[in-house]
């Protein structure tokens, strides 16, 4: 097994009394037990109280089940056989992926493919990616972004029968409603017909919807024949879906691992179930986040990426945590407001106000201890060229540097009790991956079952649904 993942809230712990910490722990325990009880009362298909509606909490016990069946049907078509033959086809016939999606349908996969591929993949020769290029729409309604990649994939895409000029489309909408995705695969589809010809074998092969086993794409998908269409389970919701097909497909077309990815995240499921208070990365995150928000008012959660690749986990998890924790109670409202920075970039900018600004965040370091590459080392010059003293630097490498903005700024934080706690990945790879997307997800729904509300569901989100199509279709 890899070296997993750390969790040490050892900075944020100093400002919360043992006592604490310890009368938190029934509760915590109870709130473990609910989401775990969730996951039984799915696996049964017993009934679902209203006041557990919407229950959302097959993602938990997916990934370890999608392993388990490609095992044990080695020859039979298992979801995840069937997602790695058709992402390995889909590979080998395009160069360019349009991504139609919004909220959970993209941002996982953006999470996934910013953290595991190389930082200018894009730009990369198809030698060095071994997948196409991706690009993402639906996923806002700007006309100038839309127009914009038409228009590049018109001026670069002019011989459909060569790999360097072929692009597809994944579309993933469970409903097929959402206007903003609907719009696009629209838009989108009919510029691939018209690129490739409307009833022509490849304006079929080169869409892949990935959708709920019912509605609007579901049907439209039917009607159109498209030979591969993936599903979005039943009981997971889309900030949930991942590890579905819905990031799990796009992920595996551009060549991530994604049993590897699987694997580190039932791994995390099994530590979430078995390790006790104290060594349990789920509880031990929900204890500190918790308990600072409670008793010091920290309702503003930072998530500190250090370093580039992990800024759109921290988008996912800005998604994750609002639309899963912002919500009402008999008794007020609930939910810290997440923000993500990107070190030692946003010291820059925003660190000012985590030091000296009000005491109302948590910052949570996400770090990753070893580089991928090899390291950078600090160039030395003749003295006559050292104006910037960096020669002092001597043996230093890039991740040396960054090591030291670490320590150092945890130390400023430190010493005017600012709480910090540190997420360590002993890389970033799609094990490690795994376990950090499944420990947050899991740190969310039970910090709702901590707080009694139901952290699936968004129904303020479908007001502004709502609202815009009354506009539009008067």
């Amino acid at each position: 097994m890899p070296e997993p993942l750390r969790y040490d809230p050892y900075a944020a712990r100093v400002l919360i009394p043992e006592l604490a910490w310890q009368e938190l722990e029934p509760k915590l325990q109870g709130a473990r037990q609910e989401v775990l009880d969730d996951v039984a009362m799915m696996q049964a298909g017993a009934l679902v109280p209203a006041a557990k509606q919407p229950l959302d909490a097959g993602f938990i016990e997916l990934p370890a089940v999608l392993l388990r069946e490609a095992e044990a049907r080695r020859n039979s078509k298992s979801l995840l056989k069937q997602i790695e033959r058709a992402s390995l086809r889909l590979r080998r016939q395009i160069d360019r992926l349009v991504l139609l999606g919004i909220g959970g349908s993209y941002m996982g996969l953006r999470a996934l493919f910013e953290g595991l591929c190389p930082p200018f993949y894009n730009e990369l020769p198809r030698a060095n990616r071994g997948g196409p290029r991706l690009y993402y729409e639906g996923e806002n309604l700007d006309n100038d972004a839309a127009r914009s990649l038409l228009e590049l994939l018109q001026s670069e895409c002019t011989k459909p029968t060569r790999l360097a000029h072929r692009w597809g489309i994944v579309v993933i909408s469970k409903s097929g409603g959402t206007l903003e995705t609907a719009a696009a695969f629209r838009l989108f589809r009919e510029a691939l017909e018209r690129y490739y010809g409307a009833d022509s074998p490849r304006s079929r092969e080169l869409v892949i919807p990935i959708t709920g086993e019912s509605g609007k794409l579901r049907t439209f998908a039917e009607r159109k024949g498209y030979p591969a269409t993936f599903p979005v389970p039943d009981g997971i919701g889309g900030r949930f879906s991942v590890f579905t097909a819905v990031g799990l497909f796009p992920a595996a077309v551009l060549g991530i691992d994604i049993r590897a990815l699987l694997q580190g995240a039932a791994d995390m499921t099994e530590r979430f179930k078995t390790a006790p208070y104290g060594s349990n990365p789920v509880l031990d995150y929900v204890a500190a986040s918790h308990l600072l928000e409670r008793d010091y008012g920290a309702n503003i959660r930072v998530l500190s990426t250090w370093g580039k690749r992990l800024e759109a986990v921290g988008l996912w998890y800005d998604q994750l945590l609002a639309e899963s924790l912002g919500k009402p109670k008999d008794d007020g409202f609930v939910g810290a407001t997440p923000i993500t920075v990107v070190n030692t970039r946003d010291l820059h900018s925003r660190g000012q106000q985590h030091q000296e600004g009000r005491r109302d965040k948590l910052i949570t370091n996400v770090i990753v201890e070893a580089p991928s590459l090899e390291p950078l080392p600090v160039p030395m010059v003749p003295d006559a060229d050292d104006q910037d003293q960096l020669n002092r630097l001597r043996g230093k490498t890039w991740p040396d540097l960054m090591s030291a903005a670490i320590q150092g700024t945890n130390q400023a934080y430190a010493d005017v009790q600012r709480p910090t706690a540190d997420i360590r990945l002993p890389r970033l790879d799609a094990y490690a991956l795994g376990e950090l997307l499944q420990m947050l997800m899991l740190a969310t729904v039970v910090e709702g079952r901590l707080l009694g509300i139901n952290p699936y569901g968004q129904p303020g989100v479908e007001d502004y649904k709502r609202n815009m199509g009354r506009i539009l279709y008067g």
